[in-house]
């Protein structure tokens, strides 16, 4: 992972921990008046990041996070997902796109709507895991791949 894609931002001190991910879900209400809500609304919502470096023990004071919060570099994390055989190709670039599917019932529909994956974005397939741990009930020839943006 290149520096570039690393991206300096602050988190809750109790969840400052190397390797350990997390979805941005966005600011509250209470973010409006804080002077470092662009240190830590920089991130995309919905997305989900790894944090790859604890940046020092300063811990800033937030209404938000009772422990405050301390800077931290993250990058977005891999997503481990579902992807037609045909295109899973290791190395390969692609865009995301789930099967059409509204089978929420199946136990691989996480797999083929992962969170984190954004509509429109450019992944490269970092890995081919394998195959899926269960047959589509659509009867779609699906392999397990790890994307990287």
């Amino acid at each position: 992972m290149a520096d570039s894609d690393t991206i300096i931002t602050l988190v809750g001190s109790r969840l400052a921990n190397e390797g350990m991910s997390f979805t941005f879900i966005g600011e509250t209400p209470d973010c409006d008046k804080c002077n470092l809500k662009s240190t830590c609304m920089n991130l995309e919502k919905g997305r989900i990041y790894t944090i790859t470096n604890v940046r020092n023990a300063t811990v800033h004071d937030c209404v938000v996070h009772d422990g405050g919060v301390i800077a931290v570099d993250v990058i977005i994390a891999p997503v481990t997902c579902s992807m037609d055989s045909r295109k899973a190709v290791e190395g390969a670039k692609t865009q995301y796109e789930s099967p059409v599917c509204d089978e929420i019932e199946c136990g691989m529909y996480d797999m083929c709507h992962p969170k984190g994956v954004k509509k429109g974005d450019k992944y490269t397939i970092a890995q081919v895991i394998g195959n899926m741990d269960e047959e589509c009930i659509l009867g779609y020839s699906l392999k397990k791949v790890e994307l990287a943006i």
